[in-house]
């Protein structure tokens, strides 16, 4: 059995720890700049406020309901995640740590409600963050136990322990909210008349496979109980990273994005080498703001291949300017910036290159004695 635990609301959540005056209130946070918002409470939910709102078109709501508004703080969030998962990872022998607020807990050894309901008391004890706990037989129907904890359940915790059981639950379950289906799929499969996770499971796996290729098979399997994802320990190497950030105050100038792009290659390359991996490749871009269409629109990307693959920070700041230099406009207002490192691979495995002249061993070696 594998349990997923999954933190509610967390941005939100987070927020409410430090302040509990704000407890049941409405609350939602905000993306870097105050651009949109990223997290809502449950009570700004019941307003009707929808995640990636423009925060420009909630002011009269802000106000009539006094909603408390944040702007997003990761190292705040970052931090309280690194809590939950270490009082989760006390509890048993393997756990996959699967985003900043969840994870997937191994109880083959033990499965049942009142656990699940120990580890959640547990965490809101010791953190302060309330989860949602939902137990079954494989990932996917762990995902969908979890929603229905968190949806239909005074206690926050579900668990799937009959085949009676989870076939009432996914007869009421729409196939869009499915783990991994995603709204393409979702309108793909609502067109031939799957609407409910039950419809999905007893659905022809040819047809499935033709049109939802084998991943789309291996979620039926998992809907009937058979494990294709079994929880992995060792977390998988990212394939990008991306900084990004939209400006409070919009910015024409070259210099001011420099300082922006200099600013967000340098912390690509500080999470390159706290992941032990070199990055192939760095992508810069640019935004105008698309809430002003009678400002001139431009959406420049910029790839460069490194011809050695690298986590340097001196060395990624050089080659992001360079592709911002490439692709800056005067005529243009810019509303947001950003820098992607892709195609990484792990740092003891890169090759130099025959005419790579920087010196790299010099360059580790003052980054360790400083």
């Amino acid at each position: 059995m594998i349990a997923l635990v999954d933190c509610n609301n967390f941005y939100a959540s987070c927020e409410r720890v430090f302040n509990p005056k704000i407890e049941n209130k409405p609350v939602i946070v905000l993306s870097n700049n105050d651009g949109c918002v990223i997290a809502r409470s449950n009570e700004a939910k019941a307003l009707g406020i929808k995640m990636g709102e423009p925060a420009f078109k909630l002011k009269n709501l802000i106000e009539k309901y006094n909603i408390n508004v944040f702007s997003t703080n990761f190292a705040l969030y970052g931090d309280l995640s690194k809590r939950v998962m270490n009082v989760m990872s006390a509890e048993v022998d393997k756990m996959e740590i699967y985003s900043i607020d969840e994870a997937f807990l191994d109880f083959t050894d033990y499965a049942s409600k009142e656990r699940g309901v120990a580890i959640k008391k547990k965490v809101q004890q010791w953190t302060g963050i309330p989860v949602s706990v939902g137990i079954a037989p494989t990932k996917v129907l762990a995902k969908v136990a979890g929603h229905i904890a968190k949806k239909h359940t005074k206690a926050g915790v579900f668990i799937f322990d009959d085949e009676g059981l989870i076939r009432r639950a996914l007869n009421v379950f729409k196939v869009e909210d499915l783990w991994g289906i995603g709204r393409k799929n979702a309108k793909k499969l609502k067109a031939v008349g799957i609407h409910t996770a039950l419809q999905f499971r007893e659905c022809d796996s040819s047809w499935i496979k033709r049109n939802l290729s084998i991943n789309g098979v291996r979620l039926q399997k998992e809907l009937y109980g058979e494990v294709c994802y079994p929880i992995e320990v060792t977390r998988k190497r990212k394939q990008n990273i991306c900084t990004a950030r939209s400006f409070g105050t919009e910015i024409k100038e070259l210099s001011k994005l420099k300082e922006a792009i200099g600013s967000h290659a340098n912390t690509c390359a500080t999470k390159l080498r706290e992941e032990k991996s070199c990055c192939t490749t760095v992508s810069v871009f640019l935004s105008t703001n698309p809430f002003k269409p009678q400002a001139k629109q431009y959406n420049p990307y910029k790839v460069i291949q490194l011809d050695v693959p690298t986590n340097d920070s001196m060395e990624i700041v050089k080659v992001a300017i360079k592709g911002l230099e490439s692709i800056y406009r005067d005529d243009c207002i810019y509303k947001k910036a950003g820098v992607i490192v892709g195609r990484i691979v792990p740092q003891e495995q890169t090759q130099l290159s025959l005419f790579d002249s920087l010196d790299r061993e010099k360059r580790k070696s003052s980054k360790c004695s400083s």
